[in-house]
């Protein structure tokens, strides 16, 4: 289903579109104790938001506090924020939109069957959502989610030219693939941007943003796999001007045809390349 209209929701909206969830009937089987999954299975948290849209600036506190850990959650928590590029006309051109992310969303969106594209958005696990800026919901969200082990990759990183960077991986996926298949996904992302709003919805004030994603490449795509199974592979990353190692780290994922998350793994990147 396509969406009909863009919106940009305050915490607390009540549209019954915004509130459906869709939980898959068969994930794939751990290949672990329950109580191992307890401890270590990450659930990954997606914002979808926009520098352009009034009331992501909240979605973008709340994220921040979840990434550090403030709220104290049973599970780890991976966080990225994919800033969307379709509130660039409202006077402000958000230096971090992007039309990739956009697709990403609305790919959620129909997975979701919502009418509406919002900000700010979260999605859980790639299957169920909430309006990004309430805390309430956001925990709950996170609570309630599916969780799979996390991988277990070991990271080598390389600077083959000054504006790139090679990131080797290999290790074990920790859940089992089937042969539907799925993508191992390598996001690079930028922490402690402080950007001061001169025009548009947000006017006047000082935006800070955690867990930008600023690129997304796909590591390799899997079917068969057992989750004891050590794979590998290798992904380039362009940099970008001011690119500064000692804020950024990259996040696998694991995602099938249906958009679930299978897995995730956060990594820093080393200060010293």
């Amino acid at each position: 289903m396509a969406p009909r209209l863009f919106a940009c929701f305050r915490k607390g909206s009540s549209s019954s579109t915004l509130s459906s969830t869709l939980v898959p009937k068969n994930p794939p089987p751990p290949e672990i104790s329950p109580e191992e999954l307890r401890r270590q299975g990450a659930v990954l948290v997606e914002l979808f938001s926009s520098q352009g849209c009034k009331t992501s600036p909240e979605a973008e506190l709340l994220v921040s506090r979840l990434g550090r850990g403030d709220f104290n959650l049973e599970m780890p928590v991976v966080v990225l924020a994919y800033h969307v590029d379709y509130w660039d006309h409202q006077g402000w051109k958000d230096p971090f939109g992007s039309s990739n992310w956009t697709v990403r969303q609305k790919a959620y969106v129909e997975a979701l069957k919502l009418d509406t594209i919002f900000t700010p958005q979260v999605v859980v696990q790639g299957v169920v959502q909430c309006v990004g800026n309430d805390e309430e919901a956001l925990i709950n969200t996170i609570d309630n989610a599916p969780r799979l082990p996390s991988p277990a990759f070991q990271a080598n990183f390389q600077r083959p030219t000054p504006d790139s960077l090679q990131v080797f991986l290999t290790g074990p996926l920790r859940t089992k693939i089937d042969n539907h298949g799925a993508n191992v996904m390598v996001a690079i992302y930028e922490s402690g941007s402080v950007i001061d709003c001169p025009t548009g919805e947000n006017k006047g004030r000082i935006l800070s943003n955690d867990y930008i994603v600023r690129r997304l490449e796909k590591l390799f795509t899997v079917k068969e796999c057992s989750s004891k199974k050590e794979v590998s592979g290798a992904v380039n990353f362009s940099l970008w001007e001011g690119f500064n190692a000692n804020k950024c780290g990259i996040v696998i994922f694991i995602q099938n045809d249906s958009h679930q998350i299978l897995g995730s793994q956060s990594i820093r990147l080393p200060g010293s390349i």
